[in-house]
């Protein structure tokens, strides 16, 4: 029987992590995956949100940050190597052949984290809460044959940093505007946790949500969607300014 695993692969190039990120779902796993990342700077929206109503492009522009596109839905984040990023890939039904709720399954997920961590925390709207400041932002994203589900984690990304990319909330708000909230980071709560740490403290709480996990190399078939979503999307201008992709 296959049974859950964590998936080991990083990659310089943010839009190749995203370009991952994706692959691991269109694989269609038949047992929950889980990966663990990072980015360098750069800001990434929603697969349907407009940019020039989330970003201050001209800031980005002006220190180098790229915009990319990511494929689910959810609000604009910020990355950077202070900001993990964690990826729950479940198939489209459980065990019994219930259907899964994947934000149900992420929520647990990083509720147990951040009590291993030693914090308490809230689940909100698409995001887990410290007091009135978002820890984690969750995004979803379905395909006939699963379900990925992705959160961000602020380790120790300053909330300026935040600030001097994301535009403020626009004055006629759209259903696709990133709902805006105060953040903070682990480090701003005070808990002065490295990278690795928390990272231990992710796999802890997956492994009793999930059972035991399988550390592995990408499969195959992951590379070879990676390889074809580098070329459709994630590797393709239009893709990440206007969410269109080649043929």
């Amino acid at each position: 029987m296959i049974g859950p695993s964590e998936v080991v692969a990083s990659f310089d190039d943010p839009a190749d992590n995203l370009a991952f990120d994706e692959a691991l779902l269109r694989a269609a796993p038949e047992a929950p995956v889980l990966w663990i990342w990072r980015n360098t700077d750069c800001v990434v929206v929603g697969r349907g949100q407009k940019i020039e109503r989330e970003v201050k492009a001209d800031v980005c522009t002006s220190d180098g940050v790229p915009v990319l596109r990511r494929a689910s839905g959810g609000g604009t984040v910020f990355h950077d190597p202070g900001n993990l990023n964690i990826t729950l890939v479940l198939p489209g039904l459980g065990l019994s052949g219930e259907a899964v709720k994947p934000l149900e399954a992420l929520g647990e997920l990083m509720t147990a984290t951040v009590a291993e961590l030693g914090l308490p925390s809230r689940l909100g709207d698409r995001g887990l809460f410290v007091g009135d400041a978002k820890l984690c932002g969750f995004a979803v994203f379905r395909t006939r044959t699963g379900l990925l589900a992705h959160s961000t984690l602020l380790v120790s990304t300053a909330a300026e940093r935040v600030g001097r990319y994301l535009t403020a909330a626009p004055a006629d708000p759209r259903p696709l505007d990133s709902h805006r909230s105060r953040v903070a980071s682990l480090a701003e709560h005070g808990l002065r946790k490295g990278v690795a740490e928390v990272t231990d403290a992710v796999r802890v709480a997956a492994a009793a949500q999930l059972g035991e996990l399988t550390t592995r190399k990408p499969s195959a078939e992951e590379w070879e969607w990676h390889r074809s979503l580098q070329h459709t999307r994630y590797h393709y201008a239009e893709w990440h300014a206007e969410g269109a992709q080649r043929k």
